[in-house]
């Protein structure tokens, strides 16, 4: 069968087999979930490798696992599929004419990561509605959620659990790593231990913060005490040229740390930080859906642009 071919007899049911498929890898699940008789999905499993004239999946014991042609399938449906959510999406929040305004407080180590494409998406959706954005760090930002000062909150968690009158989901897992700036004498080696990095100066979350305490643990599980050289700054703009005109240290996340190694500003250096702060969460009141329609659907927005670092 050749691509003309192949694109007439192609749908979305078939799109949604095939991904549905890649993820669970087994019968029974996958026809839960697409609300399917387990013998229906058997049976559009061997329609599709009739249409593509090639098997797709290969039976070990009671799990199906995907060809090499399958799994190149299973990509290609995961992009189209999330394509036609977010067309979908888009129709439905256009048609919502939402014009009112969301609040939000984030940490900077998480706002430059998760906050530009789900503000894009909901500025797309609905050109009137407004958004602020406060920086901050949960402790400070918290009792303003509590306050109804701002209807979101967005920060790196240590040690996640339930609070009271709040819900959260996680929107981000990605690792914290050390920097540094490319001159600085520490880049030059393959293999540091913590006990050789704790002598140079490093730049800190506030003293007061949540960050601050699972450093502090960190530092506590190599059996070393924090720096004495330490700065204190919540901006990774002024982290950034701290870091280009003193030989200092900081923490950055693993993306953003990887943006600013390809312009050549940082280099990731070789310590194992045991996935600390590698979890990002949005916290809010649950009665906020219902009063604020553009709070709504910027956590759909949310929803829409996530992405595991």
């Amino acid at each position: 069968m050749n691509a003309d071919d192949i694109r007439k007899v192609l749908t979305v049911r078939h799109l949604r087999l095939i991904a549905a498929l890649s993820e669970l890898g087994l019968v029974s699940k996958v026809a839960d979930k697409l609300s399917l008789t387990q013998p229906t999905v058997s049976k559009q499993i061997s329609e599709l490798e009739r249409l593509i004239e090639a098997p797709i999946v290969t039976r070990r014991r009671n799990r199906l696992l995907l060809t090499a042609i399958g799994q190149r399938l299973a990509d290609h449906a995961r992009q189209v599929l999330g394509q036609i959510d977010r067309a979908a999406f888009d129709i439905t929040a256009m048609a919502s004419g939402v014009s009112g305004a969301v609040s939000i407080g984030a940490v900077s180590s998480v706002a430059p990561i998760i906050l530009p494409d789900a503000i894009a998406l909901l500025k797309r959706s609905a050109p009137e509605a407004s958004v602020a954005v406060l920086d901050g760090h949960f402790v400070s930002l918290f009792p303003m959620l509590e306050a109804g000062s701002i209807d979101l909150l967005i920060a790196r968690v240590w040690h996640p659990q339930n609070l009271p009158e709040i819900e959260q989901k996680v929107l981000l897992r990605e690792p914290v790593v050390v920097v540094a700036g490319q001159d600085h004498p520490l880049t030059r080696k393959a293999r540091l231990d913590w006990s050789v990095v704790v002598d140079w100066p490093w730049i800190m979350p506030p003293p007061n913060s949540v960050a601050r305490r699972a450093v502090d643990a960190l530092f506590a599980e190599q059996g070393l005490t924090l720096p004495v050289n330490m700065i204190a700054s919540l901006s990774l703009s002024l982290n950034l040229e701290i870091l280009r005109t003193m030989p200092a240290l900081s923490l950055f996340p693993q993306s953003l740390a990887r943006n600013h190694m390809l312009r050549g500003d940082l280099v990731v250096l070789p310590l194992d930080t045991r996935g600390f702060l590698s979890e990002a969460r949005c916290f809010w009141r649950p009665e906020r859906r219902a009063t604020n329609s553009t709070f709504d659907l910027f956590l759909k927005c949310l929803d829409q642009t996530r992405v595991d670092g």
